[in-house]
C-alpha cells in the first residue's frame, strides 16, 4: 500500500490528504491501514523513507548495469538518468510537503534522515568518481599565483542534493524546460564532480 499512499500524499499534500482519501485510494477499509500504521503521520513519515528507497533501489540497479569498471564513469550514468527521468514519479512533491511540515519535530527527523541518505550516497559515488580522476586545478585559472582552493566531496555532495532541489522546482512549474533541467544535471552536475579536488 506505501507506493499508493505515497502517490496520494504527492497529489494532496500532508494536510488535505484525510486517512479516508488513503483508504479509498488503497481499496481498503481505514481500519485496514490503520493495522499497518497507528495515525496519518506515521503513513507519511513511511512515505518520506520510502523517497529514499525507491530513489536508491533506482541507483542501485543503474550501478549494478553498468559495464563500466570506472567509478565517474558510473556516477555520470546516474546523472545521465536523472537527467532524463527526474521528477517523473513526482515523488518530489511528498519532499515539498515535508519542507512545509517541519515544524512538527517527527517530520523534521525524518526530512533531515532522507537529506542525509541522499548526501551519504552521493558522496559515496563523488568520492569514487573524484579518486580515479585527474585533479583540474593545472587547467584552472590562478590568482595570484595561487590555485584555487580545493572543494571537499562533502561539499560537492551537498551541491548536487541542491541541484537536485533546483530541479524538482523547475520540475514542478515547468521552468526551466525540460532541456535545461537536463542540463542541470549532465553540464553542471559534471562541473561539480570534477571541481578542484583536495590533495593527497
Amino acid at each position: 500500500m506505501l507506493p499508493i499512499i505515497a502517490k496520494a500524499f504527492a497529489q494532496l499534500g500532508y494536510r488535505r490528504a484525510t486517512t479516508a482519501m488513503l483508504a479509498k485510494a488503497c481499496g481498503v477499509r481505514e481500519n485496514v491501514i490503520y493495522r499497518v500504521w497507528p495515525s496519518k503521520k506515521a503513513m507519511f513519515l513511511a512515505t518520506l523513507d520510502y523517497v529514499w528507497d525507491s530513489s536508491s533501489e533506482i541507483w542501485r540497479r543503474l550501478l549494478e548495469q553498468s559495464r563500466s569498471t570506472d567509478p565517474a564513469e558510473t556516477a555520470r550514468r546516474v546523472l545521465l538518468y536523472e537527467s532524463t527521468h527526474h521528477g517523473e514519479v513526482g515523488l518530489y512533491r511528498i519532499v515539498f510537503t515535508g519542507l512545509s511540515e517541519t515544524d512538527d519535530p517527527e517530520i523534521a527527523a525524518a526530512m533531515r534522515r532522507m537529506y542525509e541518505n541522499f548526501h551519504t550516497f552521493i558522496v559515496s559515488q563523488v568520492t569514487a568518481a573524484r579518486r580515479t580522476s585527474a585533479p583540474k586545478s593545472a587547467a584552472r585559472p590562478r590568482r595570484a599565483g595561487r590555485a584555487p582552493a580545493p572543494i571537499e566531496d562533502d561539499l560537492i555532495a551537498w551541491a548536487l542534493v541542491g541541484l537536485a532541489t533546483v530541479a524538482n522546482i523547475g520540475y514542478a512549474l515547468g521552468a526551466p524546460g525540460k532541456r535545461q533541467r537536463s542540463l542541470l544535471y549532465t553540464s553542471v552536475g559534471n562541473l561539480l564532480i570534477n571541481a578542484n579536488q583536495p590533495s593527497g
